[in-house]
């Protein structure tokens, strides 16, 4: 403890570092403060745009409930408090989902699609600073650490005094790591402050399980460069092996192991997807039971059913039940082709979070997203909800038509205002963690490894370094 001490009051006696800390709790605090902003705008947005289509939705006058399948409606991604720090898959998925009849569309009005400028990194959020800026520092505060101290002779003084070599490096390096604490803390400090109002327990929990993850990596990051440190010759040999460590680690990995998960479980193109889908749609699953054959099976079984010989005997509107069934089969081939892309993107997330065995920046990146509520995993639970809501929507629509008093092939019958207005407005809220917790309990896993790993390393090697 007293190492630390020690460390703490010699690192903020130099003015340079004084005022390098001073200019990022600055940066981390203007960054995270514009990404809530940024948040709030795109919030006020989405919602004025909601209240707009949903006003115009409860003013619909007496409309034929087919051509209100048609005029359908809009379901928004919301922006959560926890995108500010890390807004993951989010702007390049889109936020915005048409919902209308006889199809599923795609979502639209991806920020990137709308951006005159694309970077690699993303956007400037902190998950930006949090994942490459910060470890970057901690390797430049813990690269030398040691080293130092063995060129100046001060290391031998330390071992004659009574401190061990394991006692040294973990003191060093908890020093650099509760810096690196202090920074993260600035960002959770603000973001509470900022949107406490607005957080509920489910994000509170989600930010907590947020700032572990981080500070596991943290450690990791402070504990290897100072054992680097330690166990090499020079401080040039300390710092460009770190330097490696994390080019590998930030850049090279996450690109080979994200393109060999692509190659294991490739997704189809969406041409290839879009022409199977309209195929199954059209033919009929696997080619059998196609379009104008499960008409007629349908047809015969309505009128089998009320025991009369043609559609326009119906006391109902046979229309509106055609279009129910079209609907349900079109759910089916949604299911099965949706379905199989949700599951291989489900291997491709597992594969990749296995990574983190190897590599334990993929699984901050994934728990961070994760917890954020930003990942591929958090829109597809989206995208499922919507089309949920959708086929709710739509049958309701198509019950109207073929119960609510028309007969078939009077298409210009109208459901009146009070019809509309008694269908529930889609919503959408972010999953509790506990649901989701699962899913990444892995990165956890890989990172306590890590924790692991390298605090054992260091138990068991440091009596072999070198004190001179």
């Amino acid at each position: 403890m007293q190492i630390i001490k020690n460390e703490w009051k010699s690192l903020w006696r130099n003015k340079i570092f004084a005022l390098l800390t001073l200019f990022f709790l600055v940066s981390l605090a203007a960054v995270t403060w514009l990404g809530i902003a940024q948040n709030t705008k795109q919030q006020a947005q989405q919602q004025a745009a909601h209240d707009e289509i949903r006003q115009k939705w409860e003013n619909i006058d007496a409309m034929n409930p087919h051509g209100a399948a048609h005029y359908g409606s809009y379901a928004f991604k919301p922006v959560t408090a926890l995108s500010g720090i890390d807004d993951g898959v989010n702007a390049v998925t889109g936020n915005v989902l048409r919902l209308e009849g006889h199809v599923q569309n795609e979502m639209v009005y991806s920020e990137a699609s709308q951006s005159l400028s694309a970077s690699k990194f993303g956007k400037l959020k902190p998950s930006l600073l949090l994942q490459y800026v910060i470890p970057l520092l901690l390797i430049f505060m813990a690269f030398a650490s040691i080293s130092s101290e063995k060129d100046s002779g001060r290391l031998k003084l330390l071992i004659f005094q009574g401190a061990s070599r394991k006692q040294l490096i973990f003191s060093k390096s908890l020093s650099v790591f509760l810096y690196g604490l202090l920074l993260l803390i600035i960002v959770i400090a603000v973001q509470l402050i900022v949107s406490f109002s607005t957080l509920n327990s489910n994000e509170l929990l989600r930010m907590t399980l947020l700032f572990f993850a981080y500070a596991m990596y943290y450690y990791i990051i402070a504990t290897l460069a100072t054992y680097f440190s330690a166990r090499l010759q020079s401080n040039a040999a300390a710092l460009s092996s770190m330097l490696v460590v994390w080019l590998v680690w930030t850049i090279f990995l996450p690109n080979i192991w994200g393109n060999t998960t692509d190659a294991l479980y490739p997704l189809p193109s969406r041409q290839d997807f879009k022409a199977a889908m309209q195929e199954d749609r059209a033919k009929g699953i696997d080619g059998h039971n196609p379009s104008d054959e499960r008409k007629k099976a349908l047809t015969q079984k309505v009128l089998d059913e009320y025991k009369v010989e043609d559609v326009k005997e119906l006391p109902i509107n046979f229309d509106g039940l055609l279009m129910q069934a079209d609907e349900e089969y079109g759910n089916i081939v949604w299911d099965r082709h949706f379905g199989e892309n949700h599951k291989i993107l489900e291997k491709q997330k597992r594969t990749y979070q296995i990574s983190g065995f190897v590599n334990p920046f993929a699984s901050l990146q994934s728990a961070s997203m994760g917890f954020s509520g930003s990942d591929m995993l958090h829109h597809v639970d989206f995208l499922q909800e919507a089309e949920n809501y959708r086929r709710d929507l739509i049958k309701k629509l198509n019950d109207k038509h073929a119960y609510g008093g028309s007969k078939t092939g009077d298409w210009n019958w109208e459901a009146d205002n009070s019809f509309y207005r008694s269908i529930a407005d889609f919503s959408y809220m972010l999953p509790q963690i506990k649901s989701f917790g699962s899913h990444y309990l892995l990165d956890f896993i890989c990172l306590g490894f890590w924790v692991i790993l390298i605090t054992v390393v260091v138990s068991l090697t440091a009596k072999k370094i070198k004190i001179g």
